[in-house]
């Protein structure tokens, strides 16, 4: 916190900022990027996490939405690039297709972008080693439920079915400054072997399977198709899904099951 004062910097509540001043939480994180060829930390603020890989790492690069941060981060970490800009908006791919390999993504993420962020770094997922993160636990939790669980719904599907995905650490409150309501949570994602076609698919089929998820699998696969029920339940039946499943009960491989053959029979939906 001397550090902050010193810059006087106060978090803006616009950006969701709440500045990470843990070693433990600072150390996990950096456990977790071992034998990475570069980081791409998104979301630096002031360098908390900066200047530790920067030291760990030959090859760290930033991207900071927040222009105050160019001077504490001049003086904490002096020789990370910094890409100015909104990491929803700018061209990524391009940004780490010249960073060397193995590129693992590194990112306190601000709450109110989790999931739109968690987008891009699922459209990033071939060029990654892995991705080390940092979320609100109960959006980790979610992420994490399986097949029946309370908390499942189509993030859970399409962050397991494109990635492995383990937790590093949980975080308190009192890691940040300041204090965030919640608590925290860093999660690992791995890349699966999952081509862009095949996640784009997943997630346009989970957009309608989800769609109201106190409904059945049935009722919401009908609507968003316009197929009739009677037609929906024969193709459940065929995978031996009940027709009166809710979305959250089916496993990941049922889902991939369902993806194909939607695409067998309801021809433009996606190429398998």
């Amino acid at each position: 916190m001397p550090f902050l004062k010193r810059h006087q910097l106060k978090a803006d509540k616009s950006f969701g900022q709440h500045f990470l001043i843990s070693a433990p939480a600072v150390s996990a994180i950096l456990d977790a990027c071992n034998g990475a060829g570069s980081i791409l930390e998104i979301g630096p603020g002031p360098g908390i996490l900066t200047r530790p890989l920067s030291d760990a790492f030959e090859h760290v690069h930033a991207v900071e939405l927040d222009e105050r941060m160019a001077k504490p981060l001049s003086v904490c970490a002096p020789r990370v690039p910094v890409t100015w800009g909104d990491a929803l908006k700018l061209n990524l791919p391009e940004l780490v297709s010249a960073m060397p390999k193995p590129l693992v993504i590194v990112s306190n993420m601000p709450y109110y972008i989790t999931g739109p962020l968690l987008g891009r770094i699922e459209e990033l997922a071939g060029e990654l080693d892995r991705a080390v993160l940092m979320m609100q636990r109960e959006v980790g939790d979610r992420i994490l439920s399986p097949a029946g669980g309370s908390e499942r719904g189509g993030l859970s599907v399409a962050m397991q079915c494109g990635f492995e995905i383990s937790r590093v650490a949980d975080v308190p409150p009192d890691a940040f400054f300041p204090p965030p309501k919640v608590d925290s949570v860093v999660l690992r994602f791995t890349p699966r072997s999952v081509s862009q076609s095949d996640r784009k698919g997943l997630g346009k089929a989970l957009n309608i399977g989800f769609a109201q998820r106190r409904k059945t699998l049935e009722n919401n696969l009908a609507t968003g198709l316009r197929k009739s029920k009677v037609e929906i339940a024969d193709w459940l039946v065929e995978l031996e899904i009940s027709p009166r499943a809710r979305p959250q009960e089916l496993t990941n491989e049922e889902w991939w099951r369902l993806l194909k053959l939607i695409c067998e029979r309801v021809p433009g939906f996606w190429p398998v």
